[in-house]
């Protein structure tokens, strides 16, 4: 018998099998199929779709609990492709589909993967060399171009699984790769169990139910996503909508009006940015202290984004500039900040409506523990706690404690009603040459909130003081390379960012200069991670050797790439 807390009847594939029956004929998944066609999937066709291509993974002969592969983007058939991996008595392994080739096959190894999903896609023909051979390949109707065994076919001509399949609390569901911040990504082993568990917690305290919407665009393969949007429908039975692609993005928002909407800190700043590109924030200001028309314009910009509907919003990954979420509380909607982490499933804290404190991630969610070493690293514990990285048993002892509690490597607060802040990474702080330990993830976050900054990494081991390496957005990079008036307003612009920045930081926190660089930090440069997260070690590798005549150069702003005489 099981030992995890987890109801059976909460287990992934009860809950699964409860919808088909109970909401059978309801619409469960809406996916554009372009050309401005959009299909819905009910709960009887996903999950009738998911018993065929169950039962032809299992006529496969693989042992119970073979590894099979998903590398999709966000659609339909990847939450489907979950189901049939579950139902088959497989183990799903997501991957990213912005990896290189060579991440790709790196996953797909180090798993043992029989099969993979090769689904909706861009850049396949870059990826396709990192499917290792024997790998079985099947495709979708959104995958690129390809002579796999299609969805469609496998559905048409194969009888489905019957009856309802039972998998144990305890058994391996998934395996999660980490997005790879310091290395090669590492295997997250979940249970159904811990998938099970982590979605009671939120979707009571947000009031979640059947009736309910969300957009799936953040990569399933991250574990935030997964939780947030895959596992609750399950838990809840509500709709999911995904998006075409980026550019129709705002428009599949609207159409999702989601009730429910969870986001990364960039596409927040976007979303504000857009509405000050056609309203100056000075004039916005003044608009809204006035009682009607405030009110009627803040209707309206939340109707413009898709969000007159949204009840509960979150925002989570890196970070949110408290100007960001007290702007996003002004318009009338409270960003609910959370934090976790791949080895918890996403489910450590979150902030409650009207409890939420600014800068805080929140309390921690029911079942789950939290607690402060001697040196301040926030450590849990709780029902969704991996059960270990895969093939990696070295790696697990050292990310668990003795007693069973997860060390996250984040350094943090608690303040006197349990909410958690979180003030840096344990192995990210660096000393200066003056001997003083600097936490470069506050004073990033601080650097964040300019519109032009896309990233930012801030560096200076051994330095007298730290700075801070900018990468810009695309058109501020675009702007300042053709129009040197527009590079020195710019700089101007960033001259005043550091003297505000450092005017709220310790004498030795104080950041020396600005470095703007040309390069666009990308994924397939191996500079951030597929969650858009900078890999400090490869940006420190990339750009150390030019640290010391950057220095030198004695320049609170400096414009890399561009002659001595044209920098600030």
């Amino acid at each position: 018998m099981s030992a995890h807390p987890c109801a059976p009847e909460f287990l992934p594939l009860a809950r699964i099998f409860h919808w088909e029956r109970e909401r059978a004929h309801y619409p469960y998944l809406t996916q554009p199929m372009g050309n401005g066609l959009v299909r819905d999937y009910s709960w009887a066709q996903a999950v009738g779709e998911a018993r065929r291509v169950a039962a032809w993974l299992r006529a496969q002969g693989w042992e119970p609990g073979s590894r099979v592969a998903i590398l999709s983007k966000n659609c339909a058939h990847w939450i489907m492709a979950d189901f049939a991996i579950w139902m088959a008595g497989h183990v799903s392994v997501p991957v990213y589909p912005t990896l290189t080739a060579d991440s790709v096959r790196q996953i797909l190894e180090h798993s043992g993967a029989r099969a993979c999903l090769v689904g909706k896609l861009d850049g396949w023909e870059a990826m396709r060399p990192g499917i290792p051979e024997g790998v079985l390949c099947f495709s979708t109707p959104l995958s690129p171009k390809n002579d796999y065994p299609q969805w469609e076919r496998i559905v048409a001509e194969t009888e489905p699984l019957e009856g309802e399949i039972v998998r144990d609390a305890d058994e391996l569901a998934t395996i999660v790769y980490t997005s790879g911040t310091t290395g090669m990504p590492k295997g997250v082993m979940h249970s159904f169990g811990a998938i099970g568990w982590s979605t009671g917690p939120v979707t009571a305290a947000s009031g979640i139910g059947a009736d309910d919407r969300m957009l799936s665009y953040l990569p399933l393969a991250h574990v935030a996503e997964r939780w947030l949007v895959e596992a609750a429908s399950i838990r809840t039975g509500f709709r999911v909508y995904f998006a075409e692609s980026l550019d129709s993005f705002l428009s599949d928002l609207r159409r999702a009006r989601p009730t429910h909407f969870v986001s990364v800190p960039r596409l927040w700043t976007k979303f504000q940015q857009g509405v000050f590109s056609k309203l100056p924030k000075q004039k916005l200001d003044l608009i809204f202290k006035l009682p009607l028309l405030g009110g009627l314009m803040k209707e309206k910009i939340l109707k413009g984004l898709g969000l007159e509907h949204c009840r509960y919003a979150g925002g989570g990954a890196s970070p949110m500039p408290p100007s960001l979420i007290q702007w996003y509380r002004d318009l009338g909607l409270e960003l609910l900040e959370g934090y976790g982490m791949t080895e918890n499933f996403g489910c450590s804290h979150g902030c409650r409506v009207g409890r939420a404190r600014i800068g805080y991630v929140g309390e921690v969610w029911e079942g789950t523990e939290h607690r402060l070493s001697p040196e301040g690293e926030v450590q849990t514990r709780g029902p969704t706690t991996m059960l270990g990285y895969y093939r990696e048993p070295e790696k697990t002892r050292e990310t668990m404690t003795e007693d069973g509690w997860l060390r996250t490597g984040d350094l943090g607060e608690i303040d006197e009603l349990g909410r958690l802040r979180i003030v840096g990474r344990l192995k990210e702080q660096f000393k200066t040459s003056k001997g003083k330990y600097v936490a470069p993830a506050p004073i990033e976050n601080k650097l964040s909130v300019h519109p032009a900054v896309e990233a930012c990494c801030v560096v200076g081991a051994s330095f007298p003081q730290p700075f801070a390496l900018l990468m810009l957005n695309a058109e501020a990079a675009a702007g300042c390379a053709a129009d040197a008036g527009r590079r020195a307003e710019l700089g101007a612009s960033l001259q005043q960012l550091l003297n505000a920045v450092n005017a709220t930081l310790d004498e030795h926190e104080k950041l020396d200069f600005l470095v703007v660089v040309p390069e666009q930090w990308t994924v397939e440069n191996g500079l951030i991670t597929p969650t858009l997260k900078v890999k400090r070690p490869s940006i420190e590798a990339s750009y150390a050797g030019q640290f010391e005549a950057w220095a030198q150069r004695r320049q609170t702003v400096v414009w890399q790439g561009l002659a001595a005489g044209q920098a600030r």
